[in-house]
């Protein structure tokens, strides 16, 4: 899905998109409010990037439309700096400001973060689904027993106890946590940036290697073979799918 850029002036709307398709980024763009309608519609974007000040209907108005049609995240485009006019574009549901001037580092962080909260919002609800039933999992979801069990491995979920084979197996903490974390949405494929949110609370800043690591030493300790895992495989582009 494309980006849709809504600025008058030509200058700085040509500027944003160049640095955003330089991103890799689809971009539309409009230059009026009416025209911005019509193209949001049509195009239904992943993000909207909208100037305030414009001709036709403002961006404030624009953002009270648009928010009761879709869902896509809104990041404003102003060049008033009073807390009132903000808390108007934040209150008519845009999910973030940026007031000019802007250098486009910093709009192109913006538009990044944003992209990424959405993502993981969406990928928390997903993974929140209802585990599937047993019979579909091939190994018991926690229930009364406070346990998963996916043919030979066991995790104890109060006892915070891992069995392979009925045999302990020890783990360090985030070892443990990741796994149930893994296991607790079997299944779904989880990003990178997911698990380091809801495992170890961090921020996603590109550096996915704290999770590769983490499942490399899990992978050796109860795959058959650790070159070739069958429980926690790898989804190309996303991250860690848990089989059981």
């Amino acid at each position: 899905m494309p980006i849709l850029v809504v600025e008058d002036d030509d200058t700085l709307r040509e500027t944003i998109e160049y640095n955003l398709i330089n991103q890799g980024f689809e971009v539309i763009s409009a230059a009026d409010g009416l025209t911005a309608l019509d193209v949001a519609r049509e195009s239904l974007p992943e993000l909207i990037l909208l100037d305030v000040m414009l001709p036709g209907l403002d961006g404030f108005e624009i953002c009270r439309i648009l928010r009761q049609e879709m869902s896509a995240p809104i990041l404003m485009l102003t060049a008033k700096t009073e807390e009132i006019d903000r808390v108007v574009g934040l209150e008519m549901g845009a999910d973030d400001y940026i007031t000019k001037p802007f250098s486009m580092r910093e709009l192109m962080a913006r538009v990044k973060a944003t992209l990424r909260r959405v993502r993981l919002t969406r990928e928390e609800m997903a993974a929140e689904q209802p585990a599937p039933s047993s019979n579909e999992a091939h190994g018991s979801a926690a229930g009364k027993n406070k346990n998963y069990q996916f043919e030979n491995l066991v995790i104890d979920l109060e006892r915070h106890e891992v069995r392979l084979d009925d045999q302990p197996v020890r783990l360090k903490p985030k070892e443990y946590e990741l796994l149930e974390f893994l296991a607790r949405h079997k299944g779904i494929a989880l990003s990178r940036e997911l698990i380091l949110e809801r495992v170890w609370g961090w921020t996603y800043d590109g550096n996915s290697r704290t999770v590769d690591v983490h499942v490399r030493w899990l992978r050796e300790k109860f795959e058959p073979d650790s070159t070739n895992p069958t429980r926690i495989v790898t989804v190309r582009g996303v991250g860690y799918r848990f089989e059981g």
